[in-house]
This record gives C-alpha cells, sequence and structure tokens, in this order.
C-alpha cells in the first residue's frame, strides 16, 4: 500500500491511498473465505468451499464489492496512522480505481483538529477568591452560632424584616391545594422570601391574630395562588451577651471570645480555601481560552454534546427518571437542554485546543511510563487486568488519543504550577498553600506531588474521532 497526503482549506487534508493488485487480491481471497461461510454448496462444508468453485458459481464481483467494504477502512486506518492524522470526522472516500478490477484506489478527505496557537499562557494571571476569612465573615458566623442559644420572646407589636411569625398557611389554584403550601404552627422568619416573591411584603406589619388573604406567585411555578395566611405569633430572636464566662459554659471546648472567634476564622479560611482549589482548574482554562480566539469546530462540538446527552439520559435512568419528568421538574423543554449543554461542549472543545496547544510549544510529551501508569489507573477503573485494557486501546487505535489526554494533563499541571494566583483585590496568593502542597523552586513535584487533573483531563472525556469506539 502506498498513501500521500494533501493538505486542503477549511482543518481538511485529503489521503491518496493506492493498494496493488496482488496486495487486493488478498482482500478478495479474504472475501470469498467470508462468502463460503454464508452459502451452501454440495460436497463442501461451510466456509470449506474452494475460492475457484466460488468463482464459477457467483462470479468475482460479489467477492470483490466485499473485499473494498472491508478492507478499505483497514487500509484507510493504516494510512491514517502512517501520516499521524488527528481525525475529528468520519473520512469521505471516494474509490478512484479499481471499483470492477485491477488496483485499487481512493481518496479520503478528512477532518482534522485545527492546531491553534495561544499566545501570553506562560504569563497567565488567575483570579481566585482570597482564602482569609474578614472580620464580617467571622461576626456572622459568631451571630448564626448564637441564633442556636438564642431565645424567641413576644415583640407586641407588628411583624418586621428579621422577626419569626408563627402562621397557619392555606394556598390553593382553582379551588385545589397548591403541594407544600398547606400547614399550621410553622415558624417562619419574615426577609428569607422562601414562598412567593412578594410573601413577606404582604407579611410585614401584621400583628398577631390578623388573617392575610392575597394573590401571590409560588417560587417555582409560573402561576398564580391564592393565600390565606393567620398570623398566631411574632416573636423576635434575642441572642445572649457574650464574653468569655459565657463562652467558657456554652462552647465547652473555648475558653474566650477571642479563642473561639479564632476557631471561626480557621474554619472559614478552610472553606474558602477549598472553593478556591475547587474552582482553580475552571479558573485557568477559562483564563486560557480567553487569550486567543478559537472558532471551535461544529463536528467537535457536536461530537462533546451528543456524549453530553448520552450521559445525562442514563443518569436520569439509572435514578429512575424520565427526561420528560426531568423536563418538567426544572422547567426547561429539550431546546434549552440542548442550548445549555451546548455552551458547556463550546467551551470543552476550545479547552481541548488550547491545552494541545500548550503542550505542542512546552513540547510536554508521554513517556512509556506515563502510559503504563494510565492503564493501571483505567485497569482499576474499569476492574480489569491492565494489559486487557493496553490491548483494547491498541486494537482500536485509541493510544494516540490517550497519548493526546496524557499530554493535555501534563499542559494543565504545568500551567497550575506556573499561572500567577491573585485575589479579587491583585494581591498575590501563595501557590503552595492553594495546591496543598511544596514544590521545589522550578515548580517540580515534591512529596509525592500529582499532576492535576479533572474533566478535563478524562481520556474518555475528548474522543472527537468519529471513526473511534470505546474499547471493550
Amino acid at each position: 500500500m502506498k498513501s500521500s497526503l494533501e493538505s486542503l482549506e477549511g482543518n481538511k487534508v485529503k489521503l491518496s491511498v493506492n493498494i496493488d493488485e496482488d496486495e487486493f487480491d488478498r482482500n478478495i481471497d479474504q472475501a470469498f473465505r467470508k462468502i463460503s461461510r454464508e452459502i451452501r454448496l454440495p460436497g463442501f462444508r461451510s466456509g470449506k468451499a474452494p475460492r475457484k468453485v466460488l468463482e464459477a458459481r457467483i462470479g468475482v464481483a460479489p467477492a470483490r464489492e466485499q473485499a473494498l467494504r472491508d478492507s478499505i477502512p483497514v487500509y484507510l486506518a493504516k494510512a491514517v496512522r502512517e501520516h499521524d492524522v488527528d481525525l475529528i470526522a468520519s473520512p469521505e472516500v471516494e474509490i478512484t480505481a479499481g471499483a470492477d478490477d485491477g488496483p485499487v484506489e481512493f481518496d479520503a478527505t478528512c477532518e482534522v483538529r485545527p492546531e491553534v496557537t495561544v499566545p501570553g499562557y506562560g504569563g497567565l494571571r488567575v483570579e481566585l477568591p482570597s482564602p482569609d476569612a474578614t472580620d464580617d465573615e467571622v461576626q456572622e458566623a459568631a451571630s448564626n452560632e448564637l441564633k442556636r442559644h438564642g431565645a424567641l420572646t413576644d415583640t407586641g407589636r407588628p411583624a418586621a424584616i428579621g422577626d419569626y411569625l408563627t402562621i397557619d398557611l392555606a394556598a390553593t389554584r382553582d379551588g385545589e391545594d397548591v403541594p407544600g403550601l398547606n400547614t399550621e404552627d410553622w415558624s417562619y422568619e419574615l426577609g428569607q422570601g422562601w414562598v412567593a416573591e412578594d410573601f413577606d411584603d404582604e407579611l410585614t406589619a401584621a400583628s398577631a391574630g390578623d388573617t392575610l388573604e392575597f394573590a401571590a406567585t409560588p417560587r417555582g411555578t409560573g402561576d398564580p395562588a391564592d393565600f390565606v395566611v393567620t398570623v398566631t405569633a411574632v416573636q423576635e430572636l434575642v441572642l445572649p451577651n457574650v464574653d468569655d464566662d459565657w463562652v467558657a459554659e456554652n462552647l465547652g471546648e473555648f475558653d474566650t471570645v477571642a479563642a473561639w472567634h479564632d476557631q471561626l476564622r480557621q474554619r472559614i479560611s478552610a472553606m474558602k480555601l477549598n472553593r478556591a482549589r475547587q474552582e482553580l482548574v475552571e479558573r485557568i482554562t477559562t483564563a486560557l481560552v480567553g487569550l486567543t480566539d478559537i472558532e471551535p469546530p461544529e463536528t467537535m462540538v457536536t461530537s462533546d454534546l451528543q456524549r453530553r446527552v448520552q450521559g445525562t439520559v442514563a443518569q436520569m435512568q439509572s435514578q429512575g427518571i424520565s427526561m420528560d419528568q426531568w423536563f418538567s421538574a426544572t422547567g426547561q423543554d429539550a431546546n434549552t437542554f440542548l442550548e445549555g449543554l451546548r455552551g458547556q461542549s463550546e467551551q470543552a472543545t476550545k479547552v481541548d485546543l488550547a491545552l494541545r496547544a500548550v503542550a505542542a510549544a512546552e513540547a510536554l510529551d508521554a513517556e512509556d511510563g506515563d502510559l503504563d501508569e494510565e492503564y493501571q489507573r483505567l485497569a482499576v477503573q474499569m476492574n480489569e487486568k491492565p494489559n486487557k485494557v493496553r490491548k483494547a486501546y491498541e486494537d482500536n487505535d485509541l493510544v494516540p488519543e490517550l497519548i493526546a489526554q496524557i499530554r493535555k494533563s501534563k499542559a494543565l499541571d504545568w500551567l497550575v504550577h506556573h499561572v500567577e494566583l491573585v485575589d479579587p483585590d491583585g494581591h498575590s496568593l501563595d501557590r503552595d498553600l492553594v495546591l496543598g502542597h511544596d514544590h521545589g523552586p522550578d515548580g517540580e513535584h515534591l512529596d509525592g506531588d500529582q499532576p492535576v487533573a479533572d474533566d478535563h483531563d478524562d481520556p474518555d472525556h475528548h474522543r472527537d474521532d468519529a471513526t473511534e469506539e470505546t474499547p471493550t
């Protein structure tokens, strides 16, 4: 087999493949063996009829046609590997010679993943939430804890925002009870806005013993309902006076107000630091994509979108929920659902291209050891032996894409260790604090450090080649 590659416009290339007559004749032999298992000839067991007998019976044309169907994908895959063509869609194949006899030639027009550049990625600046707890946050946390020790007392005045009302609530629509909005002796904190947009306004200035009737649209619905609310009590939450003695008596693990507030500050800082870590990868990839105008190929977007839809449907089915039920519960329809996912697919495609660009620019390659580790990880995930996973990837021509995923993971890890991390005020953040480990002077991993990874680096997350199959 001989093949050549020609670049075309619009992220496309043309593979031209020539198979000489002797080589293709072996494919015809295989086709005859396949046909012999499908027809019965007197005196021959299934699959044992010689080619000459079959030729005399049915001619060469059916076998040649079968050979073309079976062998062209094989030759095409070989040419794709030979020229390292990064397919993102099924090629368009045209047989240009040999359909009836002689050497076989065909052209395959292939849509390929575009190569992009990301200028300025080395000086990327990423803003993260500050991990430091503010005085206001500490005071708010202290007030929330004190509420558990507070006491409700009657106000003797009309209700105001922040008061606790004990109410009997009834809501109907067309004479039928609205589910979840009919209850008695409900303690409701005025100002929460839980029931309906105008609900709290209607209850403000109400006194104990008042009965209010009004119409409002319950949260999460589109139609108004008729409300009848009877206020039986208007109370306010009185918090205790806090000093060191009160803390020591009621918060046994602390002796002073300062010690209690210090613990609250540490807890809030830990929560904010965890949130910053959770947002790190998304913030980096979003900033990376923002450095360049990447036009995601529609083929890649559609492929990613199909996977997301299939994943959502499978998840709903595993929970016993139909998509119609889910649409009804979320107030969406199929179009809005797809449009929402499409935005995610467009972003994921841009991230894919940008990370590949960084990997190429930094010459980040997958070593044999990286592949071995990935096969080990996938084996654990699939509950299979690593050799079986490796063979599945090799048999399905998925190793190049697996290598690409490893390179993207390394690119993301490179960015994590080289971008400038700042808080919303522009102050630099301690990278080691954010990452939760120590690093050498050049960003190399220490103490068992592992590269950061997330969904962008899942080996199955960005397989955009429509000709690929999941390894089995």
